[in-house]
Order: C-alpha cells, then structure tokens, then sequence
C-alpha cells in the first residue's frame, strides 16, 4: 500500500515558478515510479511527467518539456515537479500518482493517487 499526499499548489503568476510535492509513505513506495498528472472540470485527466524508480529516467508531455521538471528525493520520500515558466494553459488540478511499472502515460497504468493539489497561473 502507498499513500500519497500533493501539496504547493496555489496562484502563480505567468512566467514564474512553483514546486509542487508528493508526500510518499508506505514500505514499496521506492520501487514504484511516480508520475503527475493535470486535469481541469469536464476533461480526462493528462499525463505530465513520470520518473522511474531509480529517479536515472524521466519522461514529459511535449506540453510541458523544458519547462517543468520532475525528481525523487528518496531521504524525504519525496516526489517533485518543479514548474518554471508557467502559462495560464497550465492551469489544473495537479495528481501524483505511483506505478509498478516505468513509462506509461495512461492513467489506468497507476496503481496509488493523492487527492491533489490546485495550479492556477494568472496571465
């Protein structure tokens, strides 16, 4: 079983910067890759970014490449997207979630979910 828990969401101003973060607990956490996902009212829920369980691969949506970044601090149990230069497009319910498996970008891929955590990027 894995637990996990979003937090640093809030307003963010176009252009700037917000780390978002994954309180992981549970024995297995460290052998699950970690992905986050966005989803605004009336669409599915979209892949961003995932990490393998080693944090030595990542993978991102084009959407997002080059802008956001994802890591893993193993000390904190601790998952991270940093989010540099946001746009108002940006702007969703942020999700963490863990997979058994590296590399999918299909939400049915992933075992454990949090609750999330609201962006919102001001133009």
């Amino acid at each position: 079983q894995v637990q996990l828990v979003e937090s640093g969401g809030g307003l963010v101003q176009a252009g700037g910067s917000l780390r978002l973060s994954c309180a992981a607990s549970g024995r297995t956490y460290s052998s699950y890759a970690m992905g986050w996902f966005r989803q605004i009212p009336g669409k599915e829920r979209e892949f961003v970014a995932t990490i393998s369980w080693t944090g030595a691969r990542t993978y991102y949506a084009d959407s997002v490449k080059g802008r956001f970044t994802i890591s893993r601090d193993y000390a904190k149990n601790t998952v991270y997207l940093q989010m540099n230069s946001p746009k108002p497009e940006d702007t969703a319910v942020y999700y963490c979630a863990a997979a058994k498996e590296y590399g999918s970008v299909t939400p049915a891929a992933y075992e454990y979910w949090g609750q999330g955590t609201q962006v919102t990027v001001s133009s």
